[in-house]
């Protein structure tokens, strides 16, 4: 059995990723290579699927769908790399810090303490990360 073939160069791909690299700036590649280090086709699932697919969709705004997703893998507990990296997404699509604490606050009533503490804790080293790199928060281009 053979692993199927994606056109990287197809408009679906091309699309998904223009979109992660609107979310996830300069460090969007590396992600995605190192996903595709392991398996092409998850690589190819990853950008095609949330990022050509949902993430382009029209109804709602990037930084709201980021701030959804930061809700989403604090109440998970377990997705902390995956955390780090939309915490950093919603901050590129114009959340404050405040907003993506204040989304991890809410989500307690959820998932309870020890899910949100870790959240909450991942988005401190994040923080202190960007002011470590003197990053600005800056939202991508519309």
């Amino acid at each position: 059995m053979s692993t199927p073939v994606h056109d990287e160069n197809s408009e679906l791909y091309q699309r998904g990723m223009e979109e992660i690299c609107k979310q996830l700036g300069p460090m969007a590649d590396a992600y995605i290579q190192n996903i595709k280090s392991l398996s092409p086709e998850f690589a190819w699932v990853n950008v095609t699927f949330p990022f050509a697919e949902l993430y382009t969709r029209n109804v709602l705004d990037l930084k709201t769908r980021e701030l959804c997703t930061v809700a989403a893998l604090t109440v998970q507990g377990f997705s902390i790399p995956e955390l780090k990296l939309h915490i950093r997404a919603a901050l590129r699509c114009g959340a404050s810090r405040e907003e993506v604490v204040e989304v991890i606050t809410q989500m307690i009533a959820y998932c309870g303490f020890p899910a949100a503490t870790n959240a909450l804790l991942t988005a401190k080293s994040i923080f202190e990360d960007l002011d470590g790199e003197g990053t600005p928060q800056k939202p991508p281009a519309k």
